[in-house]
């Protein structure tokens, strides 16, 4: 059973996506962090340590949300080690920084990206670098009590990528513990996220709530008006 919250301009569903998704109408765009299919397992200790990712032993939730919400603009994060979405436009590269990345310890690099597919049309915004270097959360330097998430995105990267986002409302249908919500929030933006996991709705509800609270930190732009999107 499905539970919607409203929190201001945002619309948090408890539930499976997949049960979600064909309750909601108009969608403007996606931006979205789904399992990527490599059977993730965090290498963090404390409150993350040995965490799984459920359903990331494939491609097949994140395959059947796209498919579902074909024609829906969206930037959705993987993983160069399994396939791009059908209709990937471009790959943006988050570099998170030097002080993450272990993986093969044989080669002197250290694997510290995670790639971002473009899909859909009607982004906008000054035309930079397909690189966004911005720094993850250390696991060896931040906090157990600074992270909500195993596999959290900072707020900044949100926005970055929100910002190039010409529609008034946003969707992430694995919405985890609410980064998207909150960057919307900052940015003025509706936000629609579902959730599966309780322990993370509820933690995604208090952060949105806040971020609501504490109002918009960046003026909007004004919008073109982008055709919203019917679920078919």
């Amino acid at each position: 059973m499905s539970e919607r919250v409203v929190i201001g301009n945002a619309e948090l569903w408890h539930g499976d996506c997949r049960e979600v998704l064909p309750l909601l109408h108009a969608i403007g765009c996606m931006v979205t962090d789904p399992p990527y299919g490599i059977k993730y397992s965090s290498g963090m200790g404390g409150k993350f340590k040995d965490i799984q990712i459920a359903e990331d032993d494939s491609l097949d939730v994140r395959d059947y949300v796209l498919t579902l919400l074909s024609g829906v603009p969206a930037l959705v994060f993987g993983s160069w080690k399994m396939a791009k979405p059908a209709g990937t436009r471009q790959t943006l590269v988050w570099d998170k920084g030097d002080h993450v990345g272990m993986g093969d310890v044989s080669l002197p690099w250290r694997p510290n990206t995670e790639e971002i597919y473009v899909l859909g049309s009607g982004f906008r915004g000054h035309r930079g670098s397909s690189v966004i270097r911005i720094n993850a959360p250390s696991p060896n330097f931040t906090p157990d009590a600074a992270r909500y998430h195993p596999t959290e995105k900072p707020v900044l990267l949100m926005q970055e990528l929100i910002s190039k986002c010409a529609w008034p409302s946003v969707l992430d249908p694995f919405m985890g513990s609410g980064t998207t919500g909150v960057a919307c929030a900052q940015l003025g933006k509706a936000f629609t996220g579902i959730e599966r996991e309780r322990k993370y709705f509820d933690i995604a509800c208090e952060r949105i709530s806040r971020a609501q609270a504490q109002g918009q930190m960046f003026p909007a732009e004004p919008p073109p008006a982008p055709e919203q999107m019917e679920i078919q």
